[in-house]
């Protein structure tokens, strides 16, 4: 729902035997035919696909290990197709039966119906935002002449498609305002297609350009720079490995066999590149990447007549992103010698490090975002794990300290060079986004469009503690519930978590991975949300001390934060669910895994499950920066010690609900296709095991809400059922 791009490193994821070729009987299957222990009317839980076990195995440095699903990887396969149509049988023929699962939806579609809105970005004589009705799948793009006048649609992904399932992704306006140049996605793929709306007639180009993945635009005159991998191969394109990434620039109006290739590098076929350019167009920035962190930074003068690009940064270790440029000097945020950052003056003319002046020094508090406007600097800083805006000039002396209007999180800044106000969105566990204007002279805050929704904000509270995890470290968690709430050891309770990939898990309302947090606060639920190790909240030291070696922290940060919950007498045991998306599926898979007594609920969503094998599709061999990687007789020792998929034994587990999306090629579902069937392999608990597979669905952006409504409401209806809970009825009416 936002208008400003962002640097794309961050990649910082029934039963049926009949019609079953997949599912034929094997001595090693197993058959589940029990019941819930519960207060309300016991489910049958129905008998799993009885999944053949195939004898492949491998030999990583001299281990032996067993890939017994081996044949779930090609999830394009009928064979497959028919295993995922028998899984999702089974998994709704159980949710669909719990009794209040209907009422959870209702619930859900009223907390969604609201108008939400993206802080304006001012394009020419417009101000150009996103707005979403409530429940329309995809958000629609909109312009006004002026604050205060009547709104246009400039552009409706609802269009797309008829079911929601194409999706817009990343937008660019040209310098002059006249083009919008914007990607789109199909069933939830990281791929992309370019097209190029003329924003003077509203009318669509003939411009297509494709195969492009993580990918900036950067417009330059009447033609923009993208990257893009080369085509992949027939049955490839969800699963094949991406590699021999490019630069491309293509002119508006013309085929894209005519796009002029700008940069390539063969002999680092796994590296990839993305391009910005200053506001002036004087310089060209060249960014080159090989996994989720560090970067390599060149840049062009284009009007030089010399085709190539200068180096400032060649190594590919810290993190260098470009803000703008001052005349010759490049404005650039960086971690080097920084784990919290700092800003850095790089002057074109002597790039070399040792000339480097800093403007804006490293402090306690991590800086997440820099923009300039209005002819200063606006940092988005992190502090404790929620955000804080300051102001500074262009000398880098504090103007002043902008008062948000609560602990919460701060999105998408926007404004111009030479405009004196600026907006952004902000949100917390308890209050969903708003737009707020921004004095720049005088850093106060003003409200500017806040959302009317069905859920009393003021009856809720978020507060931060601290625990101690395994090794000593204190690690802060924030609990929201509602006001008053008796603690007596036995509320239902979701904890959250991430862990990885620098990325910071911040106070916010309504995105998709904590679409359940109202939910269980109005259900005198708690929601807490732990932010371990390995994340960006602390700068790069709190990320590394949760990687490769180190990456079992972030399992014993997140297993000392549900056991604080259960000592505090939040909740026990029987009331307490685990959730994690991507890497936070890993994370759920892992804790579930080693600590299988601690919950009674864990929900592995899009998980990277197979630690031996993830870098083997798409993107995966990215991640090897955060993971460590198998070829490495080390790494491999500590990867498949926590491998969720080859730790499951022989005992009981949590109530498992496993998601995914049968058009995910970031983490390709065959993660959680392998990990599922081990585990109803395993299982000896009463407990349903079960997977629900999202169909023309990938990892999670482009996801339309229809579909956002219908996985939360399974998983909170899995989740309630299990805990023998029924939710709070005279808060679902109507």
């Amino acid at each position: 729902m936002y208008l400003k791009t962002i640097k794309i490193i961050s990649i910082s994821l029934g039963f049926c035997l009949c019609l079953l070729t997949c599912t034929q009987p094997a001595n090693n299957s197993k058959k589940v035919s029990k019941t819930i222990a519960s207060t309300m009317t016991n489910i049958e839980v129905p008998e799993y696909p009885l999944t053949k076990r195939g004898d492949l195995v491998e030999d990583y440095h001299g281990t032996k290990v067993l890939d017994a699903y081996r044949w779930l990887e090609d999830d394009r396969s009928t064979e497959t197709g028919n295993w995922v149509k028998a899984q999702n049988k089974a998994t709704y023929g159980f949710i669909d039966r719990i009794p209040f699962r209907q009422k959870i939806q209702d619930r859900l579609e009223k907390l969604w119906s609201y108008e939400r809105y993206s802080a304006p970005v001012k394009k020419k004589d417009y101000y150009y935002f996103f707005k979403n009705d409530g429940l329309q799948n995809q958000d629609v793009l909109y312009r006004q002449k002026g604050l205060e006048a009547a709104p246009e649609i400039v552009l409706d992904p609802n269009k797309f498609s008829s079911d929601g399932t194409t999706s817009l992704g990343g937008i660019k306006f040209s310098k002059d305002g006249k083009y919008l140049a914007y990607e789109v996605s199909e069933g939830g793929s990281d791929w992309q297609t370019i097209k190029v709306l003329d924003l003077e007639t509203k009318k669509q180009g003939p411009d297509e350009v494709k195969w492009v993945k993580f990918s900036e635009i950067a417009w330059q005159g009447n033609g923009f720079y993208y990257s893009r991998y080369p085509a992949p191969k027939k049955g490839e394109k969800l699963k094949g490995e991406n590699q021999n990434h490019a630069i491309y620039f293509h002119e508006v109006g013309s085929s894209q066999a005519e796009d002029k290739p700008i940069y390539f590098d063969r002999s680092n076929p796994d590296r990839g590149f993305y391009t910005s350019i200053t506001q002036d167009e004087k310089y060209l920035l060249l960014g080159a990447w090989e996994s989720t962190s560090g970067n390599a930074l060149y840049y062009k003068e284009l009007e030089s007549k010399k085709d190539e690009f200068i180096p400032i940064v060649d190594e590919i270790k810290d993190d260098f992103t470009f803000i703008d440029n001052l005349g010759s000097k490049l404005l650039v945020l960086t971690n080097n010698n920084a784990p919290n950052k700092r800003i850095v003056l790089i002057d074109t003319k002597k790039p070399q490090e040792k000339n480097w002046t800093d403007l804006i020094p490293e402090s306690k508090h991590v800086i997440q975002s820099v923009d300039v406007l209005g002819g200063k600097l606006v940092l988005n800083y992190l502090e404790n794990a929620s955000n804080q805006i300051k102001i500074y000039d262009m000398e880098g002396k504090v103007l002043s300290n902008v008062k948000l209007p609560e602990i919460g999180k701060v999105q998408n800044v926007t404004g111009t060079k030479e405009d004196s106000n600026a907006f952004f969105a902000f949100e917390s566990f308890t209050k969903p986004l708003s737009i707020y204007k921004l004095d720049l002279e005088t850093g106060k805050v003003n409200l500017h469009k806040a959302p009317k929704i069905d859920f009393d904000s003021n009856k809720f509270e978020t507060k931060q503690v601290w625990f101690t995890s395994k090794d000593g470290t204190k690690i802060p968690m924030f609990i929201s519930h509602k006001k008053g709430l008796e603690l007596d050891g036995n509320r239902p309770t979701l904890i959250y978590g991430y862990g990885g990939f620098d990325i910071s898990i911040l106070p916010g309302f309504n995105t998709t991975r904590l679409s359940l947090a109202p939910f269980m606060m109005e259900n005198d639920g708690v929601f807490a949300v732990a932010n371990i190790r390995g994340g960006g909240e602390f700068g790069s030291d709190w990320h590394k001390a949760g990687t490769k070696s180190k990456k079992q922290n972030v399992f014993n940060d997140f297993i000392a934060a549900s056991e604080y919950l259960i000592k505090e007498n939040y909740t026990s045991s029987e009331k307490l669910a685990a959730y994690g998306r991507s890497n936070g599926g890993l994370l759920i898979g892992a804790v579930m895994t080693q600590r299988p007594d601690l919950y009674k609920v864990a929900l592995p969503a899009v998980g990277v499950l197979d630690m031996l094998r993830y870098e083997k599709f798409t993107i995966g061999w990215a991640w090897a920066s955060d993971y460590g990687s198998n070829a490495n007789a080390e790494d491999f020792k500590y990867l498949h010690a926590y491998s969720p998929l080859h730790n499951i034994e022989k005992q009981a587990y949590p109530a498992t609900l496993v998601t995914t999306g049968d058009h995910d090629d970031r983490v390709v579902p065959a993660h959680s296709f392998k990990f599922i069937s081990e585990l109803q392999h395993q299982h000896t608990g009463e407990t349903p095991v079960m997977i629900r597979v999202a169909i023309d669905a990938g990892h999670g952006a482009g996801k339309s809400t229809k579909e956002k409504i219908n996985e939360a409401s399974d998983i909170l209806s899995f989740m309630f059922y299990n805990f023998g809970e029924t939710p709070v009825v005279d808060k679902m009416k109507g």
